[in-house]
């Protein structure tokens, strides 16, 4: 805004020490009128004498503050105009780049933490335990590719396949997640609805599960001519029937679970109707009780009453008696 307010100051009164230098004077009504340094002596001569002739009188004041006005207007350059507007675009134009890389950055921001580390995958633990088998085994003198000797496999051959397909059944996790994301990912990147930085993500993760999937068909190969072929495959069905076994551990928890907490709450069903029955019983032999008080109170009232009644009548006959007498 300043530098705004700065331009429009430019175009109404000029640079400062430009060649169009003006003058104040100072009139004796209190009026000023700017006269150019560099022009003629008649100008300054009509000047001073429509000073003169304005001397006194207020309209001829403002007649002077519009021709001082319009002098002004007179004596700015075009060209001051030009190179005004010329800086003035310039300055929107940087401002407006500057806006556009802020959005995009932050459009950059919005769509890596969009899903946040999803493609921050790293090689599971049966990759290093893998290694350390084969140096084991090597160690102990197996040679990679060699041929099993009499058709079964040797110690070397069976620790090496169980930990290449522990190495495979953990990988596959990886490998589906990345095949489920690669359609999707493609077409985000051709529609350019996606990140370059979410971009590259994606490629290194896929970069390294492709690069996983080659080492551990080559190894296959060194453990078995051929097995290349079919490791993956292998790999798939035996997973396959681990997260069944699993699947069906889970339901036989989730079923005993839900046996315990059906026979918690029968148990506690139970108790609350015991609870109930026994304050039922226990509510009628109060009031049994209380009835039974009751009665016995009234009962003695009522003995009470029949003892004050004959004792009235005996005293009554008494003094009747004695009043005959």
């Amino acid at each position: 805004m300043n530098i705004f307010l700065f331009l429009i100051s430019l175009c109404l009164f000029g640079l400062p020490g430009s060649s169009a230098a003006e003058e104040a004077t100072i009139n004796p009504d209190g009026s000023t009128t700017f006269n150019n340094a560099a022009g003629d002596t008649d100008g300054t001569d009509g000047g001073a004498g429509e000073t003169g002739g304005a001397t006194g009188e207020d309209s001829n004041t403002t007649g002077s503050d519009e021709e001082t006005v319009e002098e002004i207007a007179k004596s700015v350059d075009p060209a001051l105009y030009l190179a005004l507007a010329v800086l003035a675009a310039g300055l929107l134009f940087i401002y407006s780049q500057l806006q556009k890389r802020r959005k995009n950055a932050d459009v950059d921001d919005f769509f890596s933490n969009l899903d946040g580390d999803k493609f921050n995958l790293k090689l599971p633990a049966a990759v290093d335990e893998y290694y350390e088998v084969k140096a084991k085994c090597e160690a102990e003198g197996w040679v990679p590719g060699s041929p099993m000797g009499t058709g079964q496999p040797s110690p070397h051959h069976r620790a090496l396949a169980q930990a290449l397909m522990k190495r495979c059944i953990a990988d596959i996790p990886l490998v589906t997640h990345i095949q489920k994301e690669s359609q999707g990912m493609n077409k985000l990147y051709s529609q350019s609805m996606c990140s370059v930085k979410q971009w590259k993500s994606y490629q290194a993760a896929e970069n390294m599960v492709s690069v996983e999937v080659d080492e551990v068909r080559a190894e296959a190969d060194e453990i078995e001519p051929g097995w290349s072929q079919a490791v993956w495959r292998q790999a798939m069905q035996y997973q396959g029937m681990i997260k069944q076994k699993e699947d069906q551990q889970k339901a036989q928890l989730v079923a005993q679970q839900r046996a315990v907490t059906e026979q918690k709450r029968k148990e506690e069903q139970e108790a609350a109707d015991d609870k109930a029955r026994y304050d039922a019983v226990k509510k009628k032999v109060e009031e049994e009780k209380a009835r039974r008080a009751n009665a016995k109170k009234v009962s003695e009232e009522l003995v009470k009453a029949e003892e004050r009644e004959k004792e009235a009548k005996t005293g009554f006959k008494g003094v009747k008696k004695g009043f005959l007498g």
